[in-house]
């Protein structure tokens, strides 16, 4: 039995890279088997957010890569990650928004607009093209020099952490707040999404059962990798009351999938995301994967598929996500 939803893309540069991704409205999951699965305006006028708030300009803000960014104008935002679209969106700016990286895909006008690449690998010609007044994104974003482009052409550029902690929603969601001049509407969005995840680790407290989950990233047959300590993946087993098993193995990070690791660990529960999933051919694709049939959570069918956004963005609907991780590994809650 299936659900799914909506989800963004994860980032590694090792051998291979990660894409941070998202998902639809309602934030949906695949629960015990696996998923198989209006016209934005781009005036150059500035836009209000939603509730009639007028961005306060200029605004100066200290960028995560060092420097102090002016901000006076807001009308063509560059959000160089799927979450900082997301949050922009979320924001009520959404409407000035005029291009984004493949990894936008939340919410559905993010992806109508033009695409400049991708966020780890981006190029400064093509979000120059764009003649943005703001270009705004995490420290995922790059590669540098392309930045440093970016910005000795005049265009202000702003840098936001990302720790994958449970606390980066609110700060990015704040960050990007005050550089784009509407600090109250971030707060009010920042302490609604706090108080979701909140909600979702209360509930989380409800069970004492521990569940051991392996995250599992792929990306067809050539990227095939088991998650662990220090990764966003990581982060979310633990809030939703489950035991990472890539941590448990020792895993810093990320390591290949092997029949070996597969073994060692015995995951009662296989994570994933939606567009991996599909890139193996779905949940049969992935059981031919040597080891993956073995496991207890193959033969229970306890493997769980979220789209790339909702689950590892950390952002606005990361309260939502969590909710649905506790109750997808805890189904003893909704008894």
């Amino acid at each position: 039995m299936t659900r799914r939803g909506g989800l963004a893309v994860l980032c590694l540069a090792l051998v291979f890279s990660v894409a941070c991704g998202s998902r639809g409205d309602s934030g949906e999951s695949s629960r015990g088997s696996v998923a198989s699965e209006g016209e934005p305006v781009r005036s150059g006028e500035r836009a209000s957010p939603e509730g009639g708030l007028e961005p306060r300009l200029p605004a100066t803000v200290a960028s995560a890569d060092g420097e102090e960014v002016t901000v006076g104008d807001v009308s063509r935002i560059v959000p160089l990650n799927g979450d900082i679209a997301e949050i922009v969106w979320a924001l009520g700016l959404g409407e000035n928004v005029v291009g984004t990286d493949v990894s936008a895909t939340y919410p559905e006008e993010a992806q109508e607009l033009p695409k400049f690449g991708y966020q780890r690998e981006l190029n400064a010609e093509g979000i120059l093209s764009l003649n943005p007044s703001v270009v705004i994104g995490t420290e995922e974003a790059g590669p540098p020099e392309v930045i440093e482009q970016i910005r000795a052409s005049g265009v202000p550029v702003v840098i936001l952490e990302d720790p994958p902690t449970l606390e980066a929603p609110e700060q990015k969601i704040r960050g990007v707040a005050e550089a784009l001049g509407v600090p109250e509407k971030g707060e009010e969005l920042a302490t609604r999404t706090r108080e979701e995840i909140d909600e979702a680790l209360e509930l989380a407290g409800e069970t004492e059962s521990e569940p051991s989950v392996m995250f599992l990233y792929v990306r067809g047959q050539g990227t095939q990798m088991i998650g662990g300590r220090g990764s966003t993946a990581d982060t979310l087993i633990q809030a939703a009351g489950g035991i990472d098993a890539g941590t448990e193995a020792g895993i810093d990070g990320y390591r290949p999938l092997t029949p070996e690791a597969l073994s060692a660990a015995q995951p009662d529960v296989l994570l994933l995301l939606s567009a991996g999933l599909e890139s193996v051919g779905g949940e049969e694709g992935l059981l031919r994967i040597p080891g993956i049939a073995e496991t207890p959570a193959a033969q229970e069918g306890r493997i769980l598929a979220y789209d790339d956004l909702y689950l590892l963005g950390m952002g606005p609907r990361t309260g939502q996500a969590l909710r649905e991780l506790v109750l997808d590994l805890h189904p003893e809650l909704e008894e």
